[in-house]
Order: C-alpha cells, then sequence, then structure tokens
C-alpha cells in the first residue's frame, strides 16, 4: 500500500474535557477508505515525528479523531482552528473484523473509548458497549454511543455516574451471551478482558496502545510479544500489524 500524506480541513472542533479534543477532518478519498479500529499519523508544525491518534467515527467525507493533549505536540494540535488544513496519513493498521449480525460486545477504557464508536457503528442494535472513565468528569462521548449501540453501560472508578468499579464487573453479566468481544484501553483492562474471553470461550480482539514513530512499520519502534503455533513468541509491529490483534495471540 502506498501511504499519501494529504490534507484535511479540519471543519468542526468541540473540547469535550478540559484535555480533550473532538476534531472532524473533511476528506473525501480517505474517508471511503478508513475502517473501524484504524489510526492516522497526524502532523504537527514544528515537530518531526508525526502523532498516532485513533479514528473515532466516519461520517460521509468526514474523519472524526477525539486526542488527549498528553504532551506539546497534541497541545499545539489542540490550537488548531476550523477551516485550517491538518496533514495526515491515513487510513493506517489493521482494524476490527465485525459481523454485524453478531452480538458484540465493545469495551473502552479511557482514551480507549473513542475508536469504539465507528467500531460499535457496525453493529447496530447488536452492540454492547460498556465504556470505563476515571471519574464522571471524564466520561465523553456518551450520547454518541446512546445513539448508536443497543445498549450502553458506563462505569467510573470512583462511582461518581454509573457502575461504581472496572468495565470487567459488567462484562461479566454481559459475556455469557456475547459472540465477539471487541476492547481497547490500557494493557492491565486488555489482558483481563482477554482472560475472560478466554475462560468464557468468546472470541476477543483488543486494539493496543503503543508509542510510535513513523505509523506504517519501517522505524520498529512499536513492536510487541505476540504467540506462535508452536508456542514461542516473536514480535509484531502494533502500527503495521495491529493496531487490532487477536487477543489469543499476544503474550500477555
Amino acid at each position: 500500500m502506498k501511504y499519501d500524506a494529504q490534507d484535511c480541513r479540519l471543519v468542526d472542533v468541540k473540547q469535550l474535557t478540559p484535555t480533550i479534543y473532538d476534531f472532524r477532518l473533511q476528506n473525501a478519498d480517505l474517508a471511503a477508505l478508513t475502517r473501524p479500529g484504524q489510526f492516522v499519523q497526524v502532523y504537527v508544525p514544528g515537530k518531526t515525528l508525526r502523532r498516532p491518534i485513533s479514528v473515532c467515527d466516519v461520517e460521509g467525507d468526514v474523519i472524526r479523531i477525539v486526542f488527549e493533549v498528553r504532551g506539546e505536540g497534541t497541545e499545539l494540535l489542540s490550537h488548531t482552528r476550523t477551516g485550517e488544513n491538518i496533514n495526515i496519513i491515513a487510513p493506517l493498521g489493521k482494524g476490527f473484523e465485525l459481523d454485524p449480525h453478531k452480538k458484540t460486545i465493545f469495551i473502552g477504557g479511557g482514551i480507549g473509548v473513542p475508536p469504539m464508536l465507528y467500531s460499535a457503528r457496525q453493529c447496530g442494535k447488536n452492540a454492547v458497549v460498556i465504556n470505563g472513565f476515571r471519574n464522571r468528569n471524564a466520561m465523553i462521548l456518551s450520547e454518541d454511543f446512546g445513539k448508536t449501540a443497543g445498549k450502553l453501560i458506563v462505569t467510573t472508578d470512583d462511582g461518581s455516574f454509573g457502575i461504581h468499579g472496572f468495565v470487567t464487573q459488567p462484562l461479566e453479566e454481559e459475556i455469557g451471551s456475547a459472540e465477539m468481544i471487541c476492547a481497547c484501553g490500557p494493557t492491565p483492562m486488555l489482558k483481563n478482558i482477554a482472560r475472560m474471553a478466554r475462560e468464557h470461550g468468546v472470541p476477543c480482539q483488543v486494539s493496543l496502545e503503543q508509542r510510535m514513530a513513523c505509523g506504517i512499520g519501517a522505524c520498529l519502534g512499536c513492536a510487541v510479544a505476540v504467540k506462535r503455533d508452536d508456542g514461542t513468541t516473536c514480535y509484531q509491529h502494533v502500527c503495521k500489524d495491529g493496531p487490532v490483534f487477536n487477543a489469543e495471540e499476544v503474550a500477555w
């Protein structure tokens, strides 16, 4: 595949929390190619390395990204104004393999929540969404998920909204009727979800979070250990071979 950098016009900006921004980028060609679970590499003027950001949704000719300010690069990106161009390389990576006819549980934790929106949209009323946040003030996209999924469950670490606890608690109640689980979030969360899926015999796909540089498998900086069929391990790259992996393949 040829990776071309293209400009996208920023057509809408929303600040969802003090540190999380919602951008809508207009580019019909790239939007048509983008699949759930993929990501984009965003150029920030003055910075050598692009920033990898998951695709939150695709609406017609618009790619929606939701990102958290975590450093100088994303801080600069957050100041981009409506009408300006943002240069991206997209779509990148391997996304989720989804069957709209199967009951699928989509689980997001923290900033791992946004990529689950476009994914859950593929299954519509067959989608059960479980989103976990630190607290009520960190919650994002609940209205979007409420319109998209058949069922939405929210957990908070401190009990300030929804279920007091972690996403694994409602998962225990829902997993019995699930035909697939898709998850994105912190590694400890994904590891526990993968264990539960294995114990219940439910196929599970996980989107791994890993620091990236090039985004296309050239720099080899985002390696993750995966299991071979003979039980030994090897390394694959989150940007090119993922970010979505079969949970059983990951060497947790």
